[in-house]
């Protein structure tokens, strides 16, 4: 493919990659492959060659020996192909291969060590590269990662939101934490992102509703994986469907738009988003006041020489808002947060005053 078809691919509408968790054999690759091919809505074919387990003794893939059936497949139908890279002769492998589209999984891009590797081994070549949120929920790794591909030249970058591992998770197999990855798209408004529902959900089950809130938050597309059998899958096998039940799945989501043109809906949420400022206006001139409030406390607790943190008082405060969570509609998560974070400012604050900079200049110089 040439630069201008790829970039056109990777802003592709509604861009599906599809295929096996696992290349297994010739016939399920180009089985699958074809019946991906006949529904028409998949723009590119997934599957794992090089499979890096968390724990010895799991199928890790075929490797090289998988390859040809991917050329095969992709000359048979016209389908691009990708696989997932986490070692510089792995890219070497692959670029044998002309694999069409590159893509860094989560236990690569949480290492920049991995990272940098990569980087070093893609310079100068002009593959698209799909970059995964690294398996730690740290921003700054997934930043990191594609500030680094980018440094060796390659142009064609995309994300793929696959959620964030999280010991005891109950309802997904990685959670997603969806406000990271908004900030993310912030950082990097203009990459395409996509979803992996199927590593977030770890159930097929879910593969819906987590999909649908991909597409609700405006990702670009999916990358969901299918099997012909998925129940005989030699890895993740609860997490797959076959290409029949993926075309019920993308028949059954609501494709958000980012825009429109009718005036009625534009005057109302331009409306909505004038109360909203106001509001937000309000939110911040009392959380100045509380501030102030916290400075006094610390004026008055350094006269008296008490602590700043109190522990009995911070339990209170965050008891009595968790009450009243249900009565106003809000998540208990979210006033977690918002508190953690007031006491944390409200902590500087104190410190602020209670331990003034030119004093600690003084004591500086006094030892």
């Amino acid at each position: 493919m040439d630069l201008n078809q790829v970039k056109q691919l990777l802003h592709q509408p509604r861009l599906i990659i599809s295929g096996p968790c696992s290349a297994e054999t010739r016939e399920q690759i180009m089985g699958v492959g074809r019946a991906l091919h006949a529904t028409g809505r998949v723009h590119i074919f997934r599957a794992g060659i090089w499979k890096p387990r968390t724990r010895p003794g799991s199928f890790e893939g075929l490797g090289e020996k998988a390859l040809p059936w991917l050329t095969e497949l992709r000359q048979e139908t016209g389908l691009p192909v990708t696989i997932e890279i986490a070692r510089s002769q792995q890219v070497e492998t692959a670029l044998k291969y002309d694999i069409d589209f590159l893509w860094i999984g989560a236990r690569t891009s949480v290492n920049p060590f991995s990272v940098q590797e990569l980087a070093d081994s893609l310079e100068g070549v002009q593959k698209p590269v799909f970059i995964k949120n690294p398996l730690n929920a740290d921003i700054d790794l997934w930043t990191g990662a594609v500030e680094r591909i980018r440094k060796s030249g390659i142009e064609n970058i995309a994300l793929i939101h696959r959620g964030f591992s999280r010991f005891g998770a109950l309802k997904y197999r990685n959670e997603p934490l969806w406000s990271l990855v908004v900030e993310m798209r912030r950082r990097f408004p203009e990459l395409p992102i996509l979803c992996d529902p199927s590593h977030i959900a770890g159930n097929r089950n879910l593969l819906l509703e987590v999909s649908q809130k991909s597409l609700d938050l405006g990702y670009h597309g999916l990358m969901i994986e299918t099997h012909p059998v998925p129940d005989e899958a030699w890895s993740d096998a609860q997490q797959q469907i076959t290409p029949e039940q993926l075309v019920k799945l993308l028949d059954a989501l609501s494709w958000r738009k980012e825009f429109t043109d009718k005036e009625e809906f534009n005057t109302a949420l331009s409306e909505l988003r004038s109360r909203i400022d106001a509001v937000d206006a309000e939110i911040l001139e009392l959380l100045a006041q509380r501030m102030r409030l916290a400075d006094e406390i610390g004026e008055n607790k350094k006269r008296n020489n008490i602590t700043i943190l109190q522990a009995k008082r911070w339990e209170e405060i965050n008891e009595r808002a968790l009450a009243k969570c249900d009565t106003l509609n809000l998540s208990k998560r979210f006033i977690e947060d918002y508190f953690k974070a007031i006491h944390a400012e409200s902590i500087l604050h104190q410190n602020a005053v209670m331990n003034p900079k030119e004093d600690l200049e003084k004591n500086k110089r006094m030892i």
